[in-house]
């Protein structure tokens, strides 16, 4: 469950992100990250998730109808899979994921799931993006800065340009700083971060933010079928 390699090749993508994906590998900023990526592995970094780009394999572009921001992954042993929140089966939910399914359970009644996996969202149309896509074993934000940010740029914009409506879910400051990217006829709900240092306090408690019933509420008004959160 960490990163074994860092050949961008042997990271499957949906054909639909190819474009971004292959362009930004070939610029000097992925050569860059490549390569920061090769040097810590080499020095016996321990890296996480083994798939950076799992999102954008379980989610084509053309399937996505609702976007979720991440900051950067889990970094404790076993927990990130390569989407935003998520943790692989059988790993205890973290603080930040336990919280949202507290608000899941307020907003939907809904008990808490069994696995932490948010793998059946992702094949929804839920893109669980996170914003810089890994990091170093107990060592947050160890990642951010090096290049990924110019790629899940590039993934925002491409969703944002597309002609279908799409729910961004913008919870906390960090996510919020994306909201530029966003054209006028997309649908944009903020609340702040789920961790439990915001998730109760203003300006938008997570908690009661009310998003999993709203999202399928504004779906449902496009004659399009709701999420099964």
């Amino acid at each position: 469950m960490r990163l074994t390699h860092a050949d961008p090749a042997r990271w499957p993508v949906a054909p639909g992100w190819a474009p971004e994906v292959g362009a930004f590998f070939a610029s000097p900023r992925g050569q860059a990250l490549t390569h920061f990526l090769r040097q810590r592995l080499q020095q016996g970094a321990t890296i996480y998730p083994p798939e950076p780009l799992r999102a954008l394999a379980l989610t084509p572009p053309e399937a996505v109808r609702v976007v979720i921001l991440g900051q950067d992954p889990y970094h404790g042993p076993g927990q990130a899979e390569g989407l935003a929140f998520s943790v692989a089966p059988g790993v205890p939910f973290p603080p930040s994921l336990r919280n949202i399914f507290v608000e899941r359970q307020r907003d939907l009644g809904l008990q808490p799931p069994l696995s932490g996996s948010l793998r059946p969202w992702a094949q929804q149309g839920v893109l669980l993006l996170n914003t810089c896509l890994t990091v170093e074993d107990g060592k947050p934000a160890s990642h951010a800065g090096q290049g990924w940010e110019a790629l899940t740029d590039a993934i925002i914009a491409r969703v944002a340009g597309q002609p279908t409506p799409t729910a961004f879910l913008l919870w906390g400051a960090h996510a919020q700083k994306k909201a530029a990217l966003v054209g006028g006829q997309h649908r944009v709900f903020m609340a702040n971060h789920p961790s439990p240092l915001s998730a109760r306090r203003g300006p938008v408690p997570f908690i009661g933010c009310g998003h999993f019933g709203l999202v399928n509420q504004w779906l449902a008004g496009q004659g399009r079928p709701a999420i099964d959160w």
